[in-house]
Order: structure tokens, then C-alpha cells, then sequence
């Protein structure tokens, strides 16, 4: 690639070396508070009663609150010296745009990841991405990033989008502790489960890859946004207790050298969990039985377009090795509006106000699919501590 192009696709040693290292690191701030307020004296339903006290209120409304929930909220409360609020909020834009097809191709290519057992594995144990609970967790995952999306609302400290934001970082802490314990996790292969290496991996499925990926379908974003996209993702993951910051990916091109040596370093070792996961995203999507004609067609417009995107953005080689609907249908969808997306892109690169229109209708939009989909089910990020098998 090198010769032909004069870009080398291969990270840095120095990069190489502290992604193998960040397999083994966590959140030890958040797994304090957890394991202190959660696993101690105080318990899980009070600890929760505090944590949403101090979400809604700020920490120094919780006289009682432990050190351990002090240092996570002093973390929590306070911009880092790196973050630049205005490409933050530019970042937030760039997601505004994508809307629903940011996570429709982010889950694209999450499950093209799943080969691999030490992102599976924790998955598949904790059943929030597996069987019938795939559609739940998506609507939440969903959720949180429409939240996110929101002007300004990653900067606010009592947003609904940081409420989330710090529920799913202590979700995460139970899931660990469960994985960690649990018969099928191999350690001394896979390191620590939801480690600093595999949330960077993420933090890139939300801003460079899709950035690049959605050009096929009509979305024109351009280098600066995809950096933008990229700052604001990293913010995110600050939050979440995302520490990799001696390698985290300033430009696209770092980005790109990183999911190369991911795909790289790929052991296929997923197994029966890599199989489950996939093969029951896709089929989610189908209608309940007793769904009126026009909800019926609408979920299975969704299913369609949903596998339109596997066939799309997931390896050929990776996609062959699970069974997923064909996706022609969806395929020929995106292919077909891709035109106007991009005469409507070009429309907005040039004037402003095409662009906020084109923002506010997609989260709108995308809004609207999220409530009608999600029905009577709550996004309440629940302790996943309690394996399923």
C-alpha cells in the first residue's frame, strides 16, 4: 500500500504497544465508586438514589458522598485541558447529519468486529446485544446517542445525554465485574473485558469510520468534520473514562492505521457468541404478529435497510460466515437515494441554512423512528452484573 499510495497503513510501534497495553487497563476511578458504593455499606438501590442525586443536582448535594463518588464526579464535572468546546459542538453536528444511518452503519460495523471473542464475549454474557434483548439494547444505545447528538448537550452537565453518559459508565463496571468472573472469559488471552483499547476502538466506530463509510451512500463529510467528529467522540469518552489519550487518533489517517491493525490482528476466536450476536441484530427488527399492516411494513422496511447496511459495511468475507437476510432490498434503497443525499450534502456545504434544516429534520426524523420502534419499552441502563449463563 505504501508503494502504490505513499500512506502507510501500519500504526507506529510506540501505538502498536500501548493499544496491546490498553487491553489490560479499565475505568479504575468508576470501579472504585462501584465497588464502594454499590458492592459496600451503602448498597446498590441507595448507591443508584445517589448517583441520580448527584446527576440532577451536582455532587455537592450528596453531604454523604463517599470519596471514591467524589473523585468520579470532580472527573465527570471538569473539561480537560485538551477539550475545545466549538469542535465539540461541530463534533455534535456531524452526528446531527448522520442521524439514524450513523448508528444503522456504526452497528454495521460493530458486528463485522464481533469475530473477535474478547469484544463478543462480554456481549454475549451480559445479553444485551443477544437474542430477543438486541432490539432493547439498540434503542438504548440509540438513545444515547440522539442525546448526545443534541446542540450543546454534551457540554451541559445536567443534560439528559451526561445523565446517560455516566449511567452507562457504571453499567459497564458491572458488566466487567460479571465478565471477569465468569468461566468463558480467557484472561490471559483477551486481558480485561470493556478495556481502554476496545472503547478506543468504539470512540473511532462513531466518527472516522462512518465518516468515511457513509460517502457510499451520499453523505459528503468532509476531512475537518471527520476530525471534528473525531474530538467530539473522544469528549465522549472522557466521560465514559476513556483514557487513551497518548494514542488517540488526531488525524483520520491515525484513525484508519488503527482499524488496520485491528483488522490486522484478527484471531477469529468468537465462536458460538460471534454467531449469536450477529445473527440476531438483523432479525430484531421484525414486526410483532399482531402489528396493524402499516407498522408491519414499516418494521420491515426498517429490517430491510438495516441488512442493507451489513451487506454494505461489513466485510464480504466476515458477513459470509453468519446467516443474515440478503439485504438486496436494503441495498438497492440506500443505493437509490444516494443521489439526493448528496445533492442535499452539496446544498449544505454551501449554504447555512440548508444545513440546519438538513440537522434538525434527520434528528427529527430519527427521533421519531427511535419513540415508534421503542414503544412501552424504558431505556433505563440497568446493572448488568448477573450473567446470563
Amino acid at each position: 500500500m505504501r508503494r502504490w499510495t505513499g500512506f502507510d497503513l501500519t500504526p507506529s510501534e510506540e501505538v502498536v504497544r500501548q493499544y496491546g497495553a490498553g487491553l489490560w487497563i479499565t475505568d479504575p476511578v468508576a470501579e472504585s465508586f462501584v465497588e464502594e458504593v454499590y458492592y459496600g455499606e451503602i448498597g446498590p438501590e441507595r448507591g443508584r438514589a445517589l448517583l441520580e442525586r448527584a446527576l440532577s443536582e451536582g455532587i455537592d448535594a450528596v453531604e454523604e458522598a463517599p470519596e471514591s463518588m467524589r473523585a468520579l464526579f470532580a472527573e465527570f464535572d471538569t473539561l480537560p485541558p485538551w477539550a475545545d468546546p466549538q469542535l465539540i459542538e461541530a463534533g455534535a453536528a456531524v452526528w446531527r447529519r448522520w442521524g439514524y444511518d450513523m448508528g444503522s452503519i456504526a452497528n454495521a460495523g460493530t458486528m463485522d468486529t464481533y469475530t473477535e471473542g474478547w469484544l463478543a464475549t462480554p456481549l454475549s454474557l451480559a445479553g444485551g446485544y443477544a437474542g430477543q434483548g438486541a432490539m432493547h439494547r439498540h434503542l438504548e444505545t440509540s438513545r444515547w446517542w440522539l442525546e448526545c447528538a443534541r446542540p450543546g448537550a454534551a457540554l451541559d452537565r445536567y443534560s439528559v445525554a451526561r445523565q446517560i453518559t455516566m449511567k452507562i459508565r457504571v453499567m459497564h463496571v458491572s458488566v466487567r465485574r460479571g465478565v471477569r468472573k465468569h468461566p468463558e472469559w480467557r484472561r490471559e488471552q483477551w486481558g480485561e473485558p470493556i478495556s481502554q483499547s476496545e472503547m478506543l476502538l468504539t470512540l473511532i466506530a462513531g466518527s472516522v469510520a462512518p465518516g468515511l463509510g457513509l460517502w457510499a451512500v451520499g453523505y459528503l463529510t468532509t476531512r475537518s468534520e471527520m476530525i471534528a467528529a473525531l474530538h467530539f467522540c473522544r469528549y465522549l469518552g472522557y466521560l465514559l473514562g476513556v483514557r487513551c489519550d497518548d494514542i488517540y487518533p488526531e488525524t483520520v489517517a491515525d484513525a484508519v492505521r488503527i482499524l488496520y491493525h485491528f483488522d490486522a490482528t484478527r484471531a477469529y476466536d468468537g465462536g458460538d457468541a460471534s454467531r449469536e450476536l450477529v445473527e440476531s441484530f438483523v432479525p430484531s427488527f421484525t414486526p410483532s404478529p399482531d402489528s396493524s399492516p402499516a407498522n408491519r411494513l414499516r418494521g420491515l422496511f426498517h429490517l430491510q435497510l438495516q441488512a442493507g447496511f451489513t451487506r454494505l459495511f461489513m466485510l464480504p468475507w466476515n458477513r459470509r460466515l453468519y446467516r443474515i437476510p440478503n439485504g438486496w432490498l436494503g441495498t438497492a434503497a440506500l443505493v437509490a437515494r444516494a443521489p439526493l443525499v448528496a445533492a442535499i450534502e452539496l446544498a449544505r456545504h454551501a449554504v447555512p441554512a440548508v444545513d440546519q434544516r438538513w440537522q434538525r429534520g434527520k434528528m427529527r426524523r430519527w427521533e421519531h423512528w427511535i419513540d415508534w420502534q421503542s414503544g412501552a419499552h424504558t431505556h433505563d441502563f440497568q446493572d448488568l452484573s448477573a450473567m446470563r449463563r
